[in-house]
């Protein structure tokens, strides 16, 4: 599915729902993970049981950079020493390379700031 009909279903989705806050938040996570699928999932995963090339997203929101057991981490992200927060996340989305340079990661390049806040909405619901 092409990026921009991604986006188009999730705020569709977003407007159909109705007015209450926990419905609102729900929706939005849930078009979090559609976009996350296609742009997170090919290296990340929330699931702890499932193979991952990088580290596992379950619970980021709170949780310190470069401090997930058993992954290889930069030597730059081992010693980022900030806890991911949306903020951060939105930083990390629209330029990683930035944020933190010298990390593994490639730049992600997810600027537009709906696309973020709807996967930072699912991060932020995982883990819990």
């Amino acid at each position: 599915m092409k990026r921009n009909h991604l986006i188009t279903a999730a705020l569709v989705a977003l407007c159909a729902a109705p007015a209450a806050a926990d419905t609102f938040d729900r929706v939005k996570a849930e078009a979090g993970e559609t976009l996350f699928d296609a742009q997170c999932r090919r290296c990340h995963t929330v699931n702890p049981s499932d193979p991952s090339y990088g580290p596992l997203l379950d619970g980021i929101v709170g949780r310190k950079a470069g401090s997930v057991e058993g992954y290889e981490y930069s030597e730059a992200m081992s010693k980022a020493g900030f806890v991911w927060t949306p903020g951060a996340l939105r930083a990390w989305m629209e330029a990683n390379d930035e944020l933190i340079p010298g990390t593994k990661m490639r730049h992600v390049g997810i600027t537009d700031p709906t696309v973020q806040d709807f996967i930072v909405s699912y991060l932020a619901s995982t883990g819990k």
